[in-house]
């Protein structure tokens, strides 16, 4: 469903498709709108009128979307000389999806709803050095924790769907893995689980699920986590960076234009979203924006390189200078901006949350600087990303949801 866009209430017309081949792409147009238009909901003639499709084919897709669950009516517009028109609404309890945050000591897990919102969140600590299976032990207990609650809940409805069961065969072997399917929800409808997303520092292959040579931590160089953690859990698992999940939940959230999220934490990376997409390259390897070499006979770095941006800005923190690495995370923003021409640069990671301000105004004094020097009319704009700590892990969440709802990923 790549590619899609639908226009918010109030917005102008989006193109539908009638044809049964794209009868997905017009659903996602539908959830889309009904998404954004909240629990006011949209009547099926101005759906029509929105999306350019049909009464007809408006009234199909929301039938089966209603018989799935998905939506349900929001109750009656008041009659402007006709007929009352029935609003429709989505039902945000109608589906869930896990996001977890594996960081290189930290794991953050968040259970959201079909709008995004959290209903759940856990956390726990976690050494990504420890090795594959004590990882793993830990993001699908932390996922299972919150899978269950939510099953729990959902225990009294009328089930209509049978509960995942494990997949069956010889796993592949290691480094070698293939495109897991696409199971049921896990749980009954009320409660049901698209499945997880997993978040975590690359650089690693989203495509494949595979991660590579993950900097301090190369002996996960290969590793499917991807399917890994879907044959423990028994649901479909998207993997991604953290970067990059973070700027598809901006994206989703309604950040527009061409932007660069830029997380400082236990590492530096770069979430990139142009044309309205999040840009992965063609080995999905944009975005690792820490190991740009800006000094070169700098201090050594994890990744084999010496004087990285990354390097520079963790050695400025571990002395306390926080001005100088925000001083060097603006030279590289600086960089990214001329490259790019972006529109935004939006800052997270909790490095950057502990001294928002001084970060803001130290990497904004860069791109001023250099803005004024290439006689630009305006610096790019800096300001932190909304969503504060949960913003990676509710991210990951929307690697299940985007697709659902026609964004855009890759």
């Amino acid at each position: 469903m790549a590619g899609i866009r639908a226009a918010g209430p109030g917005g102008g017309v989006v193109s539908g498709v009638n044809l049964l081949s794209l009868r997905s792409h017009n659903a996602a147009l539908l959830l889309d709108l009904l998404r954004r238009a909240g629990r006011a909901g949209v009547s099926r003639p101005e759906l029509a009128e929105r999306t350019g499709l049909t009464p007809q084919a408006v009234s199909k897709i929301t039938a089966r979307l209603r018989e799935d669950g998905l939506i349900a009516e929001a109750g009656r517009r008041a009659s402007t000389g006709g007929k009352p028109r029935t609003a429709l609404r989505l039902v945000p309890e109608a589906g869930h999806a896990v996001g977890l945050q594996v960081d290189r000591d930290e794991l953050r897990a968040v259970l959201v709803d079909l709008t995004g919102e959290v209903v759940g969140e856990r956390g726990a600590a976690l050494d990504l050095g420890a090795g594959a299976e004590a990882v793993l032990d830990v993001v699908v207990n932390e996922a299972q924790v919150l899978m269950e609650g939510l099953h729990r809940a959902g225990a009294d409805e009328p089930s209509r769907t049978p509960p995942f069961s494990e997949p069956s065969g010889t796993p592949e072997p290691y480094g070698t893995p293939e495109p897991y399917g696409t199971p049921e929800p896990y749980g009954t409808p009320g409660a049901a689980v698209l499945g997880v997303g997993v978040a975590m520092p690359g650089p690693l292959d989203h495509t494949h699920g595979v991660l590579h040579r993950v900097t301090g931590f190369p002996e996960w160089d290969g590793f499917p986590l991807r399917d890994a953690v879907a044959r423990r859990l028994g649901v479909p698992v998207v993997l991604d960076k953290d970067t990059n999940a973070a700027a598809l939940g901006l994206a989703v959230g309604g950040e527009v234009g061409a932007f660069a999220y830029l997380h400082l934490g236990t590492g530096l990376g770069a979430g990139l979203v142009l044309g309205g997409a999040v840009h992965r390259g063609a080995r999905t390897g944009a975005g690792e924006f820490g190991h740009q070499v800006v000094q070169l006979d700098g201090p050594p770095c994890p990744c084999g390189n010496r004087g990285c941006v990354e390097a520079l800005c963790l050695a400025a923190v571990a002395r306390g200078d926080i001005d100088e690495a925000a001083r060097v995370l603006g030279e590289g923003a600086a960089n990214l901006v001329g490259l790019l021409d972006i529109d935004l640069v939006l800052l997270g990671g909790r490095t950057v949350t502990a001294e928002p301000d001084r970060f803001v105004r130290g990497v904004g004094a860069v791109l001023d600087t250099r803005a004024r020097r290439e006689g630009a009319s305006s610096p790019v704009p800096v300001r932190i990303a909304p969503g504060g700590a949960r913003a990676v892990a509710e991210g990951a969440a929307q690697l299940l949801l985007a697709p659902l709802f026609g964004r855009t990923q890759a």
